[in-house]
Order: C-alpha cells, then sequence, then structure tokens
C-alpha cells in the first residue's frame, strides 16, 4: 500500500469504478473504526461513525486532492465526525472493561484488561482536542505534520496539546496507580 496506490484508487472512483472505493474501505475501516472508538468509547457508535465517514468520503472524492496524502485526508474527515458526535451528545465519560482495547487477541486482552481499562478511563477524561491529538499520535501513530493536516492547526498547537493532553493523562494514571 503507498500514497501513489490511494490516490490510484480515487482516481478510479472519480472515473466511475466503486471497485476502487471498495477497496479503500476494506483497507482503512479498521483505523477509521479504531480512531472513533478511542474517541466515542462506544463500540456501536463507533461502527456508526465509520460508515458515515466512508459515505462523506465517497459523497467528497471529488473534494480530495491528490497531491495530499489520503489517509490524512481520511483521518480529518474521522476526526471531524467524531469531535461533532461528541459535542451533540457531550459525551465523556470512560469506557466499560470490555470496549477498552481492540485487540483481538483473547490472552492479551486477559493479560493487559485493567491497565487498558485505566487508561482508556484516563484518556476519556481528556477534553476533547487533547484527545484528538494524543489518539491520533498514540494509537493511530501519525506524524506532527500529519496531525496538524487532519485537525487543521499549526504544528506548534498539536505538539503544545500533546504535551498537555500527555501530562494530564500520566497525572490521572498516577492518581489510579498506574505508572506510565
Amino acid at each position: 500500500m503507498t500514497y501513489d496506490d490511494d490516490a490510484q484508487l480515487v482516481r478510479r472512483c472519480r472515473e466511475g469504478d466503486d471497485r476502487g472505493f471498495e477497496i479503500l474501505v476494506r483497507r482503512y475501516q479498521g483505523p477509521v473504526y479504531h480512531v472513533a472508538l478511542r474517541m466515542v468509547r462506544d463500540p456501536e457508535e463507533a461502527r456508526d461513525l465509520a460508515q458515515t465517514v466512508f459515505l462523506k468520503i465517497y459523497q467528497h472524492l471529488d473534494g480530495y486532492d491528490p497531491t495530499q496524502r489520503f489517509y490524512s485526508w481520511m483521518y480529518r474527515i474521522a476526526i471531524h465526525e467524531a469531535l461533532n458526535h461528541l459535542r451533540r451528545h457531550g459525551r465523556t465519560e470512560p469506557m466499560d472493561k470490555d470496549t477498552a482495547s481492540s485487540r483481538p487477541d483473547p490472552e492479551r486482552l486477559l493479560l493487559d484488561a485493567d491497565v487498558s481499562r485505566v487508561v482508556q478511563e484516563a484518556l476519556m477524561t481528556l477534553p476533547a482536542n487533547e484527545r484528538a491529538v494524543v489518539v491520533l499520535r498514540h494509537f493511530a501513530e501519525l506524524s506532527y505534520q500529519e496531525i496538524a493536516e487532519i485537525v487543521g492547526v499549526p504544528e506548534k498547537t498539536v505538539k503544545s496539546r500533546l504535551f498537555t493532553g500527555r501530562q494530564r493523562l500520566r497525572e490521572r494514571l498516577e492518581r489510579r496507580g498506574v505508572t506510565p
């Protein structure tokens, strides 16, 4: 999977080949779902948000600039949808332990369940703008520049939000007995 490959798939979609879009959905449905889940904490709402994101992507393919990375454009849409959802529903309460981790390996889930639950609860207490940059940096593993493009702020603001978010997260984890 390359940057050019995504741009070619978008080009195919614009030319009427829906198979290109199917490939993009299969390629990115997991990452979009997991970012949504980390932001809104509810698996059903995260699935709905992921569907909405892909619908918006499809409807706005003409607005995609092929000189930009597709996944940055896609993550921007996903984060904006999640933030809008949070504003509409005012959700900041912690996830329950059954949805705190998105790892499918049951053995690992059992071993990490307590720490994962505590981390997710602490993450959900962060303001949405800080939570977004923490999720994009540490769960989606994006660069500062990519995050800046996605959330529409300068890199310095991303770094500032990330610093503040990490500090708050560290404090909350330490209060719960988890040493990062």
